[in-house]
């Protein structure tokens, strides 16, 4: 099993059409960590507020956020999960389909692991392919 696979396994992979706003996404992305108790509430409490707080920072780039709070607050477990919406949802501003939630334990050893999932997205066909949403295709990337 790929370091990738077992960050990203494919019981932490959805795709859903759409969702209210941002803040219901978020809460989308978040069910399977908060289900197997890698994180808890308080770390998707934080994220929300991290966002209301300083605004659509975590949009890195067309489409895609990189949804984080204060590493350790909340989090049981490094661990990662991501939703895909077919329809674009606001984030301040910014429209946003694409929500990798990452949770750190602590400030550096998800560093590597970060850089992994990066690497993914930052390969212009690939970062197509998680836009275009099918999730056999998507865990097929992350295997």
């Amino acid at each position: 099993m790929s370091e990738l696979n077992k960050l990203l396994p494919e019981n932490h992979i959805q795709v859903v059409k759409s969702a209210k706003d941002w803040r219901q996404a978020v809460t989308i992305a978040s069910q399977p960590l908060l289900k197997e108790k890698l994180i808890t509430l308080t770390y998707l409490e934080n994220m929300i507020e991290s966002v209301k707080k300083n605004g659509p920072y975590m949009v890195l780039t067309d489409y895609f956020a990189l949804m984080h709070a204060k590493p350790g607050e909340g989090v049981n477990q490094q661990s990662m999960s991501l939703l895909v919406t077919k329809d674009s949802i606001d984030l301040e501003g910014k429209p946003v389909k694409i929500f990798l939630i990452l949770a750190a334990k602590d400030n550096e050893s998800h560093l590597s692991s970060l850089q992994d999932i990066m690497n993914v997205f930052m390969d212009n066909n690939q970062y197509k392919t998680i836009l275009h949403g099918k999730k056999e295709e998507l865990v097929h990337l992350f295997k």
